[in-house]
């Protein structure tokens, strides 16, 4: 069983070479001058550079723009934002409620404090977007409760978090790494795909932009949680059991299913772009980078089949507003895709 670090520790000698993901004997204090982690070091100082607020974004077009949207269009707009918020407020607890006291070491504890501070700002900018467009904001919001579907897609994400809730184990702690690299780099992109693929048809460009912003934060969380896993595996490796690459591999492939059907079930294939059969091959090209990315074999051996996406959700080195094609008043530090940290 895991223990949950001590939140004041004088009497520990421990070193910062001798730190640990989890299972460690921190003092509590937070001695950043000597660190054993630089690439969460790295990654706290990119997120602080990422800095943005949910206000900045103009959102008046949108009001009439989603006045506009076909009743489809609608549809899809306003079950991706419900599905959307429930992601970003199970992971503001889920963060500090459930992964970060078992943390010890404090450049890691210090990113999970970030994340956790994005997540809300998330949920903020979700909230300035139903705001904006919608005449029943309670409706948006209530939608977790009466659409089925999306009822048992929350239920089928929070249900690793709650085993290592139910029961703090190391197997149980790093299959809960595993679920947030999936709800990081697979369960939000559905989602994200719609709102973009409206933008490009010139609707409900602010909504974009928004979630641009958001997307770029869930990038860094993303690459956060495969460092975690990545340095487990080399410091760990007796954690890496047949059991729990069987388990991680099914989680892989539970989530592929349930993006998919999720996608498919918003657009009902009524959006112009984004077919059955698109929604899915991305999905499953998304599932096969990641796993790529904390060293397991990809699943599907799909192409990208969707670039145009990730275009969109790019920041460029000019800081220039993708939709509006003039420079923008952003002093905001730039994300590569590239997860070597």
């Amino acid at each position: 069983m895991l223990n949950r670090k001590k939140i004041y520790n004088p009497n520990t000698k421990e070193t910062a070479n001798e730190r640990k993901i989890f299972g460690g004997n921190p003092t509590g204090i937070f001695e950043l001058n000597d660190i054993k982690y630089q690439w969460a070091y790295n990654l706290w100082e990119m997120m602080l550079n990422n800095t943005w607020f949910p206000k900045e974004v103009d959102m008046t077009r949108d009001v009439n723009d989603y006045k506009n949207l076909t009743d489809a269009e609608k549809t899809a707009y306003d079950k991706a934002l419900s599905q959307l918020i429930f992601m970003d407020s199970l992971q503001t607890n889920n963060l500090i409620d459930n992964i970060n006291p078992y943390v010890t070491s404090p450049e890691i504890n210090l990113i999970l404090v970030r994340q956790s501070f994005e997540e809300a700002l998330h949920s903020q900018s979700y909230a300035v977007m139903v705001d904006s467009i919608s005449t029943n904001t309670e409706e948006i919001y209530e939608l977790w409760r009466r659409d089925m579907m999306l009822k048992h897609k929350n239920d089928a994400i929070a249900a690793v978090y709650e085993e290592l809730s139910k029961e703090p184990s190391e197997h149980n702690f790093v299959k809960a790494c595993f679920a947030n690299q999936i709800l990081e780099g697979i369960y939000f992109y559905s989602g994200f795909t719609y709102l973009y693929t409206l933008a490009r048809s010139g609707k409900m460009l602010g909504s974009a932009q928004m979630i641009r912003f958001i997307q770029r934060d869930e990038v860094t969380h993303l690459v956060l949680f495969q460092n975690i896993i990545n340095s487990l595996r080399k410091e760990r490796p007796d954690l890496f059991t047949k059991q729990l690459e069987d388990e991680v591999i099914e989680m892989f492939k539970n989530a592929v299913k349930l993006e998919s059907e999720w996608g498919k079930y918003i657009t009902q294939g009524q959006i112009l772009g984004l077919t059955d059969e698109i929604i899915e091959q991305y999905i499953k090209y998304l599932a096969d980078d990641r796993l790529k990315s904390v060293g397991f074999e990809p699943l599907y051996n799909v192409s990208h089949p969707i670039k145009w996406v990730d275009d969109f959700a790019k920041f460029n080195d000019q800081k220039t507003n993708f939709f509006e094609g003039t420079v923008a008043n952003y002093s905001k530090g730039s994300l590569s895709f590239d997860d070597d940290f």
